[in-house]
């Protein structure tokens, strides 16, 4: 039940690689997780629609090139389905008993996804509401997917 995580960008800030390093490190016993970075693009000096079209595009080939056909890919997206832990839980244990041998989430960059990507994906997440910098959202994915791997394992996580 490998999971994978793709992400546009790297870690820049060093509390939000410490915090993504802890959480792939109690991962380890419970689940298989990759994190996979593609190169994000740099903001264009003039940023407009079609510039960000651009970026969006590129970054989107990236993330295309990196899942395979197996992979159930699930977008995390503002608008989409929101899970409560448990729920999450349920959902990744259902997805591996339904026979999908790998799960593959993918974070886009500060501008998002590209439809394309959007198009691939089997299903749509979202952490919250509220937008969150691509950094912290994967922390929180991270988090998340430990939280949910306890559940599914029968132990104790904090409310």
């Amino acid at each position: 039940m490998p999971v994978t995580v793709i992400c546009v960008g790297k870690l820049r800030e060093r509390f939000f690689a410490d915090a993504a390093a802890e959480y792939l490190k109690r991962l380890r016993r419970l689940m298989p997780v990759t994190v996979i970075e593609v190169p994000d693009e740099p903001e264009p000096a003039q940023p407009g629609d079609a510039q960000n079209e651009v970026v969006l595009r590129r970054e989107g080939e990236r993330i295309l090139a990196r899942l395979t056909d197996r992979d159930h890919v699930i977008a995390l997206c503002v608008d989409a389905k929101q899970y409560e832990s448990p729920e999450l839980a349920a959902r990744l244990d259902g997805l591996f008993t339904q026979g999908k041998s790998h799960i593959a989430f993918v974070i886009g960059g500060s501008l998002g996804l590209h439809p394309s990507v959007l198009k691939r994906a089997d299903e749509r997440m979202s952490m919250s509401r509220m937008t969150f910098p691509h950094q912290l959202a994967r922390v929180m994915l991270l988090e998340q997917l430990f939280r949910a791997a306890k559940i599914n394992a029968g132990e104790r996580y904090h409310k």
